[in-house]
């Protein structure tokens, strides 16, 4: 089986939304909860397979903790690993030998994609764009706005209640 019917296949399988743009890439769109959604693409090269996601921009604040956040998650991926671009914005990227691209690995591959840009996405806000987080909520606030999709920072702009050392419940 060739690597584009390889990855036809599992991205049929898997049920995933995908455009193919010319021969050997694939434009494939991850439902999320965090992140609603993370988009990669699959690239078939001369001599290797390729996949870049893109995770977040450049952090308005904090870069120092957000990047050691990533380097530090590096060693704990599988196939792909965290990297910025020039203007300092956030992917995942991997390479692989054609040769080792199945389906059932491509499926481990962009499971993993999808578990590190969900699943990281809510620290490398909170890192990264605190003030931000903060003043969107204070302007929604004060516009009587939808808090909804906030909820997740609400602890940021909270201040933490005093702990009372007579508390039963502690």
């Amino acid at each position: 089986m060739t690597l584009d019917k390889t990855i036809r296949t599992a991205l049929d399988e898997a049920g995933l939304a995908y455009d193919r743009k010319d021969e050997g890439k694939y434009f494939v769109t991850l439902p999320g909860t965090k992140k609603l959604q993370t988009t990669v693409w699959l690239i078939e090269r001369e001599h290797a397979f390729a996949v870049e996601a893109f995770v977040c921009r450049r952090p308005d604040e904090e870069h120092e903790q957000v990047y050691r956040f990533l380097l530090r998650r590096n060693a704990k991926l599988y196939g792909v690993h965290y990297t910025v671009d020039a203007l300092g914005d956030i992917y995942l990227v991997g390479r692989f030998g054609k040769d080792t691209v199945t389906e059932a690995e491509l499926d481990k591959i962009l499971g993993q994609v999808l578990e590190a840009a969900d699943g990281d996405f809510n620290t490398i806000l909170e890192l990264g764009f605190a003030t931000s987080i903060k003043r969107e909520w204070d302007w929604r606030v004060s516009r009587g706005e939808s808090l909804a999709n906030l909820q997740a920072f609400k602890h940021l702009v909270e201040p933490e209640q005093p702990h009372d050392p007579g508390s039963l419940t502690e």
